[in-house]
């Protein structure tokens, strides 16, 4: 009996050539199209129905090379240029859209670090700007040496550098979280806009294009309110996260049984599986690169390999 399912993780889906941000890492339209024609041929797309029906019934089997696409963070993005691509060929698509950006106008701060590499893609130059920053808020916080932060963040990513990595981890993680967040503002205002409403508007979708997707069968879960490292909040703050994103979901009209739950940076931890379980939640999604088996995953971390594991 089958319960493998290769589940697909996407985020940028855009015509980069012709945008202000080319360097952006994101999948264009050409390459995503590209690839729905090898998954059209080369496996079954499923719905996240039909995984929970597998779950539930014993007796249930997925067809052979199951898929299920799923699209991270609510981009403008999915409504404009692969809606219109899933419903012509029938195939569900999942998405997670945080509550701060598509409610409240406001841009997510690791879309602020993304935009900001984009628009000025010289890591080296804008980690030195960080660092260079630090000595402004000494006097407030507990800051670590220039030095100590610049030989910590040297993670090994498979699509970036090293230098790429410290600025994100510097930003994301490591620095106080007032300071990394009053620095990520300052960069963005200077590399990228200062009217961050009007930059909002254009990367995140609507409720009323969410709507439009539930209609065509779509399917909505939560992906928190702040897009935040869900593993390194309080028990308090992860429930603040989980009500306003299951509030989205009935504005949308699709809370309820079988809701789902799609981790930022794949971070979670006990605190947080206990509450989604308590609460009903039906299926979470990390960001595990391999294959998902349904027989032997906890259904609520369920592995997701990225868009450019596929053919393109």
């Amino acid at each position: 009996m089958s319960q493998q399912v290769t589940i697909v993780m996407y985020h940028y889906v855009r015509p980069l050539e012709r945008s202000r941000f080319p360097t952006l890492k994101a999948l264009s339209i050409e390459r995503f199209v590209r690839q729905l024609d090898h998954i059209v041929a080369a496996y079954h797309p499923v719905t996240v129905e039909q995984i929970l029906e597998s779950l539930r019934s014993p007796g249930y089997e997925l067809p052979p090379r199951s898929i299920l696409l799923t699209f991270d963070d609510g981009y403008s993005d999915h409504f404009q240029h692969v809606f219109p691509h899933l419903d012509s060929r029938g195939i569900q698509g999942c998405f997670f859209p945080p509550v701060k950006a598509v409610l409240h106008h406001k841009v997510l701060d690791v879309n602020k670090i993304q935009f900001t590499l984009a628009a000025y893609p010289d890591p080296y130059a804008l980690l030195n700007d960080v660092l260079s920053l630090l000595d402004e808020y000494r006097s407030e916080y507990e800051l670590e040496s220039v030095d100590d932060y610049r030989n910590r963040a040297r993670e090994v990513h498979r699509y970036d550098s090293a230098t790429v990595i410290a600025f994100k981890r510097l930003l994301q993680r490591e620095l106080p979280e007032p300071v990394r967040r009053d620095i990520v503002n300052r960069l963005f205002q200077k590399y990228v806009t200062l009217d961050e409403a009007a930059f909002a508007s254009e990367l995140y979708m609507t409720p009323e294009q969410m709507s439009c997707m539930i209609r065509h069968g779509m399917h909505f879960g939560c992906h928190g309110y702040s897009h935040a490292w869900m593993d390194q909040l309080t028990t308090e703050a992860q429930s603040h996260e989980v009500d306003q994103s299951l509030g989205l979901l009935e504005k949308l009209g699709c809370a309820g049984k079988g809701w789902t739950m799609c981790y930022p940076y794949g971070g979670y931890n006990a605190s947080l599986l206990k509450m989604l379980q308590d609460r009903g939640c039906q299926l979470g999604f990390s960001v595990e690169p391999r294959i998902a088996d349904l027989a032997a995953e906890n259904p609520l971390t369920l592995p997701r390999i990225d868009t450019n594991d596929l053919p393109s």
